[in-house]
Parts: structure tokens; sequence; C-alpha cells
């Protein structure tokens, strides 16, 4: 089924390119918006100045909040980077396919949302850190093999002059990580403009990722701080920088007014450096691992800004962006995100199903940027490429392992607001134990409720292992039959 899609995807996408290129069919049909789609690598809630950051200086991120659609209380759908990213590209929980954490990456049979884009005739480009498979030619997890036109990517994060490939040539590119990763936006999105045609352009900054390493400008501002904070202070405001100079490039080509530019975090904060939304840090369920800042503007259906507490993630992106362009995807399969067009029409004022969470134990994978982007690159030199299978994921869409249904082992989280549940199974026992929060009076989780409320846990736990069985079905490769 997954090569019948992807002939599909060629199909539509080739015949959509053919239906909308005469003059007739670009009169008739709707400009659809362009879409930005914005992370930022382990920045946490409190991050911000909006959020009352009482050091942190980000002024074109308050500039951006003031004006738009900000939402107090997103969430990461995982704690740590890789799964996360694979949420905004499928809408799925990235344990369907096996993303369990930093370094595994997207299966080839996952329909993307740059793949469905296409289909609605959007230009694709992927821009900064990856780290949902390879940046090599020929790897089938590449942004290329995912949907993307155009990519200038690193495997994982990245610091100030790195080495990025470029639809898999090593291109070094000297400056700041987060301004040229806009400037590489940028100069996909000048060229875009100039059509009807409309883009994705996903934007996925390597900061505040350590090593940190703030240019002097930065460090500057923050003279009371320790060596430590002032870099990591100092790199945000890069990238607070660099994410206005997205802004006001999208006003000087005239397209900000139809242009969805939406930015998060990938997970909350960092321990004793980040400031977080609640109980905990990254790589953790509880809040403050994964509630994150984020703001939506489109100024053509956001007229006015508003700040909004209705709960949302990072899985609610893909469904949303496919009911704006009104693209339906054949074979999907189950989505874990749902679509929040309703609340960006300030239709929604409550969350109409609850979320579900689950940090699996399976370890992370090594995935050095600077290193491996060095080896491409003096390979390249010597006209050789690089043909490790490992660095390639040419076992992608391989499904080795068979996981059991009756054990959901690692923590995993049942959010339907105000409460969410906790399911904590040991991974050596299989004991599992529970805990019940009520976030709205107690948003840090310091009051376990679950012995005094079992009335309220037990329909939770119900619908929390029912969702742990699907996830399991779709990870043992069910969804592809």
């Amino acid at each position: 089924m997954h090569l019948d899609r992807r002939r599909f995807l060629k199909f539509a996408c080739a015949s959509l390119a053919a239906a909308t290129s005469s003059p007739a069919a670009a009169h008739r049909a709707p400009r659809k918006p362009n879409i930005v789609l914005c992370m930022a690598d382990d920045q946490g809630f409190g991050d911000m100045a909006y959020n009352g950051h009482p050091v942190l200086q980000t002024p074109n991120f308050d500039a951006f909040a003031a004006a738009a659609l900000r939402f107090d209380r997103f969430y990461a759908a995982a704690p740590v980077c890789s799964p996360t990213r694979g949420s905004v590209m499928t809408g799925r929980h990235p344990n369907r396919f096996g993303c369990f954490k930093w370094g595994h990456g997207l299966r080839p049979q996952e329909i993307t949302v740059a793949e469905a884009l296409k289909t609605a005739g959007y230009a694709t480009g992927h821009f900064g850190k990856w780290h949902l498979g390879s940046v090599l030619k020929g790897s089938p997890v590449n942004p290329g093999a995912s949907g993307f036109d155009e990519w200038f990517s690193a495997p994982n994060f990245f610091d100030n002059d790195p080495i990025m490939s470029r639809r898999g040539k090593a291109v070094p590119a000297p400056g700041e990580s987060s301004m040229i990763t806009v400037e590489a936006a940028l100069e996909f999105i000048r060229k875009r403009a100039k059509s009807r045609k409309p883009f994705l352009a996903v934007v996925w900054f390597g900061s505040p990722h350590n090593p940190h390493q703030a240019l002097d400008e930065d460090l500057a501002l923050y003279p009371d701080e320790s060596e430590n904070r002032r870099h990591f202070y100092g790199e945000i405001t890069a990238m607070d920088r660099a994410f206005g100079t997205l802004r006001h490039g999208l006003r000087t080509l005239g397209i900000a007014d139809n242009t969805l530019l939406w930015y998060c975090s990938d997970n909350g904060g960092l321990p004793n450096l980040g400031s977080t939304g609640g109980r905990a840090n990254k790589g953790s369920i509880y809040e403050g691992g994964l509630r994150v800042p984020a703001v939506l503007e489109w100024p053509a259906r956001i007229t006015a800004p508003r700040v909004t507490a209705v709960p949302a993630n990072t899985s609610d992106i893909y469904p949303t962006l496919l009911e704006i362009a009104a693209v339906a995807m054949p074979d999907q399969p189950p989505l874990d995100g749902i679509s929040l067009v309703p609340l960006i029409g300030g239709r929604m004022d409550a969350r109409p199903q609850p979320m579900g969470f689950w940090d699996h134990p399976t370890p992370g994978i090594t995935t050095p940027s600077k290193p491996w982007m060095e080896s491409l690159h003096k390979a390249q030199l010597a006209g050789r490429d690089i043909d490790d299978p490992s660095r390639l994921r040419l076992d992608a869409a391989e499904i080795k392992q068979q996981y059991p249904t009756d054990s959901f082992p690692g923590h995993a989280a049942w959010l339907d607001w105000p409460w969410k549940l906790h399911r904590i199974e040991n991974n050596k026992t299989g004991a599992v134990k529970y805990e019940l929060y009520n976030l709205a009076n107690d948003p840090i989780e310091q009051t376990n409720l679950h012995p005094d409320r079992p009335n309220r846990a037990q329909p939770m736990k119900e619908h929390l292992n029912n969702w742990l069985l699907s996830v399991v079905n779709s990870l043992n490769g069910k969804d592809y039959r």
C-alpha cells in the first residue's frame, strides 16, 4: 500500500500542477494561504519575555505574540525533539511509527504534511534541523523523500558556521545558525512569492540546544548572568532576531496577510537553564516537559490579537493545515491531532477530545550533525558520497519488531482538561501506578488526587489504555496493510 500511495501522490501532484498551470485555472482558483512553520529546539514555555521571563530579551517574539493568536496551553506531542517533529509531519503520535526518542525518524510509509500539501499545489521547502532520518542523497527518509522540493537541512541541532545539506550536497554556511536558516528560507520564499502557487516553508531552528554559542553582541545584553546563561539567553535573542527578519521579509514581499505563520518549540525547557510551564523539564511528560510557547499569525483570518487557553498540541498542525488547504488524503492512517480551524475562527472554547502522551523507554540514537556534515563535505570534495546504510537509513521502512499489546512500558498520560491522568509502568516488573491531577487548580502537578477520585480516574484509564493499544497496533504496522 505504501508504494501505491507514493505513486498516487506523484500522479496527483503532477496532475494538479498541470491543471493549475493554465491562466484560466489560476483565475478560478481561490488563493490558498502560504504556510510557514517555525520550531525552536529546546525552548521552554517560560523562555519568552512575553511569558514573563525577567531577563530574556525577545522583542520580535513579543511583538508577534501581541499581534496574533497566542496559545497559553500548547503542548509538544513528545518531551524530546525528533518525536515532536514527527508529529508535526504526520498529525500522529510519534510512537505510532517508532519515533520514540531523539535520532529516531519517520517511516517512509507515513504521509507527511509536505506530501499532502503538494497534492493541493503547494511548493515545499525545509530549512534547518531535520532529525527525522537523514540528509544524505538516496535516503528514503531525507527531506526530499518526505515531500520537500527544496531543502537546506542538518541531521540534528547545529551551531554557528555549520555545514548544511542542500538537497544532499554539503554546503558550508558561515553565519549565526538561526539567521542562516532564515536566509535560506527567505531565498525560497522570494522565488515562490512571484507566482500564484502557494508554498509551505518549514523553518526549524537549531537553537537554543546546547552547546550554546551566542554572538558577542547578544552576550553583551546579559552582563550580570553566569557564562552559561549568557550564552543560552544570547542564543534565544539571536533566534528572536532571525525570526523578526523572517516576519519582516513576509511583509516586504507583500504576502504576510495571506501567510499562516506558526511558531512553537519541540519540547519543554532545559534543566538548570530553561524556564518551563510546570513540573519537571525536557524529557518528562509532566507539564514542564511538554508545555511550550506557541503563536499563530494569519492576518487575513485572525484580524485581531487574542489569547487562547484551549489545549492544543503539535499533532494538531497536520489536520489543521489539511483542512485549510482542502486536502483529504487517501489511505490516511489514524490521526491523533484535530483540526484547529474552529479555534482559529474563534468558534472553539474547549477541546473536543483528549490528548494522549507516551514516553516509551526505548533509548535515543546519536546523530551528531557537525562531524557527520564535515565527513560528508570532505567525501564530496573528493568526488564521493557517504554510502553508510545506517546513516542513509535504508531500512527505515522495515518493521523489525512486534510490540506486545498487553503492556505499555514507560510513562503515559491522558489529558482531558482540566484532568491529567499519568500511567507509569515499571519497565522491569510491569507494575503500574497512576497519578491524577487537576491542572486548573494544580498546574504544577503536586497533589495526586488518584486515591480520592476513583470515579474520575476510571474512565480516563479506559480511554488511555484504548489509545495505547491503538498506538501499538500502528507501531506494529497495522495501519499500512
